[in-house]
């Protein structure tokens, strides 16, 4: 099997933490150069130092707000101005939990602009490169709330969805030139972002964290939270060239807690 980055450069948003630095040692650990995405210019720093270098590998990282899609957009086409991107992760922080009938237009807007259109944005800053190099690998970080919708994430429900919708179009669209779109839907992975949505349903229910925390663990067959590491394996397939055939997909990596297929 063929898993090889070598001599591939990599763009990893949300890489300052959970599943987006997950992916990104996954990534480099294949070989690949990674370019960390995220606010914290410190995190990164030290995130690059953890990156695999063994096949000489040089890693890099660019500061961005995605609640800024002007300045987003400028600081990537400066990078792809100077090498190509073969790989990129879209990953994002979920949106404040709440229910959608109790969600301001605001939340729905800022939602939007991070998830969508900075996808979107990024993925025309980076096209161009992948169609003249001929390795081209998008893989969409999003949730399992697209298959089935999850209690008290009304905004995240919304516009994961339409995420997926997104990437899927997009997938018809650019498999012609070989290009893969793929979605990658996390389970309770052990986050800060889940350690946030433990917290807000043992507010709301009157429950203790452990008694959350086990009922949550009891409705995934293998009773278990997911490491980062697990999803970082899986984007990293997706990046690979064994995962050539595969596009258009939206992967569950929650420990078999969906009742669909």
């Amino acid at each position: 099997m063929n898993l090889g980055l070598k001599g591939k450069n990599a763009l990893v948003c949300g890489s300052s933490k959970g599943i987006g630095k997950a992916a990104a040692i996954e990534i480099a650990g294949l070989g690949a150069n990674v370019t960390l995405v995220s606010r914290s210019a410190d995190a990164m720093a030290d995130i690059i130092h953890e990156l695999d270098h063994s096949q000489g590998q040089r890693h890099d990282f660019l500061v961005a707000d995605f609640s800024n899609t002007s300045d987003l957009k400028r600081k990537v086409h400066a990078l792809v101005g100077g090498k190509p991107i073969h790989i990129l992760v879209n990953n994002t922080g979920g949106p404040p939990a709440g229910p959608i009938l109790d969600a301001e237009e605001a939340a729905f807007v800022d939602a939007f602009t991070k998830h969508l259109l900075c996808n979107h944005l990024l993925v025309q800053a980076v096209v161009l490169g992948m169609k003249k190099e001929g390795y081209g690998r998008i893989i969409n970080v999003i949730s399992t709330s697209v298959k089935a919708p999850l209690d008290n994430l009304g905004v995240s429900n919304t516009v994961r969805a339409a995420v997926a919708n997104w990437a899927k179009t997009l997938a018809n669209e650019l498999g012609p030139a070989g290009i893969t779109v793929n979605n990658v839907l996390p389970g309770f992975t052990d986050t800060e972002r889940l350690h946030e949505i433990i917290n807000n349903k043992a507010e709301k229910s009157g429950a203790t964290r452990e008694q959350v925390i086990s009922g949550m663990k009891a409705g995934v067959p293998l009773r278990r939270f997911a490491d980062p590491s697990e999803l970082g394996a899986a984007i990293a397939f997706l990046a690979s060239p064994a995962a050539a055939y595969i596009s258009g997909v939206a992967l569950p990596v929650d420990g078999g807690r969906l009742r669909n297929m």
